[in-house]
């Protein structure tokens, strides 16, 4: 919005007049010398030909001209000049309507005299208007060929009071101010503004010569009121007076910034003269010359050698410059020597020692070891095969990253961890364009810069907590190309500019959970699922890894401190509850941090570490047995549940109270869970029979059903089972017994569904103590992912129906 020494409008587009149209007069036009004819149309006294217009509004006083495309505008116009007459200049609403009616017109216009009419050489016809004063349509007339109407002229007040004397010496200033401003205003608009003795005059100039929205125009035409008319104009005017200052103050920078640059550039090329002349210029030649035997030496395919030594040329062609250019292509050059192109790492597959270094490095976890042999078995038989993309999931801390770097140790490769949590910039996966200094290739490219080999083994950690698409593109779809054994031969970094393989790269995954990860992009990755520990095999891990690590990280030696395994039980089994073992070696780091204590201070020269200390140095029990906590009383029931870390029991309570039938759910249940409550409540009702129930006692009897741990959302599909048993407890008056544990859903007809995460929701049961799980018969499917020593440990009951869970987790007799 810029004060304008032209007004600039379109629709009935105003052009400037020829100096050859200027005499072209049409037939139908006489000049207004001539006297005027009779009116073809008898209009009322009050009325006037009106001229709709797209996107202009005309001002009182102002002179303006005006193009006419439309034919009922031209016959209105001509009328207009043969007669005399004045025409309205009204504002259309809808510039796009072609015929505007009265509903398409503002109300409020100016009334205009008819300076020239002029029909130009290539059949144009023009106006010459001058503004009158304001009007406002009081009836629209129909039945002519063109728009007029009866108007209403406004009267400006010409009232002076202190307010309006005040605000319009104060708009004068502005606009000169403004003026002045300008780099190309007129010179003639100041002394035009300083003669402006009117303040009605005064704010219709500047309203009119402000580079605004014609709506907004159309507003400042509509406010008869000329107080509030220079009130906006002020603030409007005072706004753009700043925004033309910080404009001036831009361009004075920039001109002083240019005028930097060309005396800088004159320094250097008198600086490179100097080192020619004095034999310094040859360093750098000698470089660029060491540059071009490392491309020859890359290893790269034709078409990237070919882009390089183009780059090198015009490296050559820049010199000792200095420029930015020049430092962004000889880092260009860098990267594309660097780059792995045709180096390869691994070695002859050795299916025995990468066996060993697996067992070495990692307790359990047979199916992935398994699935790790058998790629190199293939990858042995054959070289040229396509590398998998394997995702391991998993709750944190059951090993996925460093099983990563075991698979890199087993292979021969070399390894690269990429972190993607939180990546939400397209450009960390693709690169940046090397449009500005400082861009650089994506983490992909940089990981097997670092990695040095084209076949090493990258680790796309957390790939479930990729940022969502936004701004700066969508990360996980740009990781499609890279993951795509059918494209990834071909990935183009946007930095590098040529295509790259990635097809020997071996891309291994890690997410927590699998909900969040782009169903394209899961796709294109083989899901290996990775449950938690049991306490053998965290004993185990404890025992073998652990325990060296802690004793090494805190400057410790086998014969200075030691834990029993008695010990490592209790902080397995009291102090930690987790499906991995990152809690657990947090307490083991914690038990020797005491004994590096005792030995700095002189204490002891060595520190045993048995079960009876431990509550001296971790402190009270964190964990105790709920189960047994919460067993005792009728309604309640221990249910499974599966969480992103793994599995946990999940305690269902229920009681009643006198009432009218209604049912209350707390605890922070998701919908599914609601609606699994509510099915276990009708089914028990179904079942009042076998159950030894009163149904006229049920109806006034009000059910409030309880998950403890309301802080934490809980939803899903598996309380069903739980939730029926806990009712009929409720209600029977039978307790349920404490060491059953129970997962499944529920339909009305007492049909017991399959339900997901058996694996990690066994394993939580076993942690916890229970004896006895009861699953889904259509889950016996997942018996063989169970753990050899919980399958021993644990008795399972397949149900078919809810009445066989009824018969084994319920006692007998009722509760005293």
């Amino acid at each position: 919005m810029n004060i304008k020494n032209t007004m600039q409008l379109s629709g009935e587009t105003p052009t400037p007049l020829r100096a050859e149209n200027a005499n072209a007069a049409s037939n139908t036009a006489p000049s207004s010398s001539a006297a005027p004819e009779k009116p073809r149309y008898e209009l009322p006294d009050d009325a006037i030909i009106l001229l709709p217009v797209r996107n202009m509004v005309l001002f009182p006083q102002m002179v303006l001209p005006l193009s006419l495309g439309r034919d009922w505008a031209i016959e209105a116009a001509q009328e207009a000049a043969r007669t005399q007459r004045p025409v309205g200049i009204l504002l259309q609403k809808d510039p796009q309507t072609e015929r505007p009616g009265e509903g398409d017109l503002h109300r409020v216009g100016t009334v205009a005299n008819i300076l020239r009419y002029v029909t130009a050489r290539d059949g144009g016809h023009h106006l010459v208007l001058q503004g009158e004063q304001r009007f406002r349509v009081i009836e629209f007339l129909k039945d002519l060929p063109f728009a007029a109407a009866r108007v209403e002229r406004i009267v400006e007040d010409d009232t002076r009071s202190t307010e309006i004397e005040a605000q319009f010496h104060a708009l004068k200033q502005r606009a000169v101010e403004a003026v002045q401003l300008l780099p190309d205003a007129a010179a003639e608009l100041v002394p035009t503004v300083q003669a402006i003795e009117s303040p009605g005059q005064l704010a219709d100039f500047v309203a009119g010569y402000l580079d605004i929205k014609p709506a907004e125009k159309q507003e400042y035409l509509e406010t008869f009121d000329l107080l509030k008319r220079l009130q906006k104009l002020q603030w409007l005017l005072a706004h753009r007076v700043e925004v033309l200052r910080l404009s001036r103050d831009i361009g004075q920078q920039t001109k002083e910034t240019m005028e930097k640059r060309q005396r800088e550039f004159m320094l250097r090329e008198q600086l490179k003269t100097i080192q020619k002349e004095l034999g310094d210029d040859e360093e750098g030649g000698a470089e660029l010359e060491e540059l071009e035997k490392a491309i020859a030496e890359a290893g790269m395919p034709e078409d990237v050698e070919k882009q390089a030594r183009k780059e090198l040329k015009r490296l050559r062609a820049m010199g000792n410059s200095g420029a930015g250019e020049s430092s962004m292509v000889r880092t260009y050059l860098d990267t594309l020597v660097e780059l792995p192109w045709s180096k390869l790492g691994g070695h002859d597959v050795d299916i025995a020692k990468a066996r060993a270094v697996l067992d070495e490095d990692h307790f359990g976890l047979d199916k992935i070891k398994r699935r790790i042999l058998e790629f190199l078995a293939v990858q042995k038989l054959n070289p040229q095969g396509r590398s998998p993309i394997l995702c391991f999931s998993g709750p944190p801390g059951v090993g996925k990253t460093s099983l990563g770097q075991s698979i890199a140790k087993a292979t021969g490769r070399a390894f690269a961890r990429v972190s993607l949590g939180g990546v939400h910039d397209e450009a960390e996966i693709r690169g940046h364009r090397r449009t500005y200094i400082g861009s650089l290739p994506g983490n992909i490219i940089q990981a097997l810069r670092k990695a040095g080999t084209r076949d090493a083994v990258i680790m796309l950690d957390e790939i479930d907590k990729l940022g969502a698409g936004g701004f700066h593109g969508d990360p996980s779809s740009a990781l499609l190309e890279v993951l795509d054994p059918e494209q990834n031969g071909t990935f183009r970094d946007n930095y590098l500019g040529v295509p790259f393989d990635l097809s020997k790269v071996m891309f291994i995954a890690t997410a927590n959970v699998l909900d969040t990860i782009p169903g394209p992009l899961r796709d294109r990755m083989e899901i290996i699922q990775l449950a938690g520990y049991t306490e053998a095999e965290k004993l185990q891990i404890a025992q073998r890894y652990l325990v060296e690590r802690q004793r090494k990280a805190n400057g410790l030696s086998a014969e200075q401190a030691s834990v029993s395994e008695a010990a490592l039980r209790e902080i397995i089994g009291h102090y930690t509850r987790e499906s991995g073992v990152r809690n657990l070696e947090r307490e083991i780091g914690t038990v020797f941090r005491a004994a590096a204590m005792k030995i700095a201070e002189g204490t002891a020269q060595k520190v045993e570490i048995d079960r009876d200390q431990l509550t001296g140095i971790l402190g009270a029990a964190h964990f105790e047995n709920e189960v047994a906590q919460r067993a005792g009383v009728p309604g309640v029931a221990t249910g499974l549940a599966w969480t992103p870390v793994g599995g946990d029991i999940l305690f269902i309570e229920a009681q009643r109270a006198p009432g009218r039938g209604h049912l209350t759910l707390t605890g922070q249940l998701g919908d599914v869970m609601k609606e699994s409550a509510q099915a276990a409540l009708t089914l028990v009702k179904s079942r009042h029979l076998e159950l030894g129930l009163d149904i006229e006692t049920l109806a006034r009897t009000d059910v409030h059903v309880h998950v403890p741990a309301g802080a934490t959302p809980k939803d899903g599909p598996s309380a069903g089972v739980a939730m029926f048993i806990a009712l009929a407890s409720l209600l029977t008056g039978r307790k349920v017994r404490a060491d059953v544990a129970m997962t499944g859903e529920i339909s009305l007809r007492g049909l017991v569904l399959p339900v997901g995460g058996i694996k990690e929701k066994v394993i939580a049961a076993h942690r916890a103590g229970i004896r006895t799980v009861m699953l889904p018969a259509r889950n016996r499917r997942d018996y063989d992912d169970i753990p050899q020593e919980v399958r021993e440990d644990l008795k399972f009951v397949w149900l078919e129906r809810v009445d066989e869970a009824a018969e084994v987790a319920m006692e007998a007799s009722l509760a005293a």
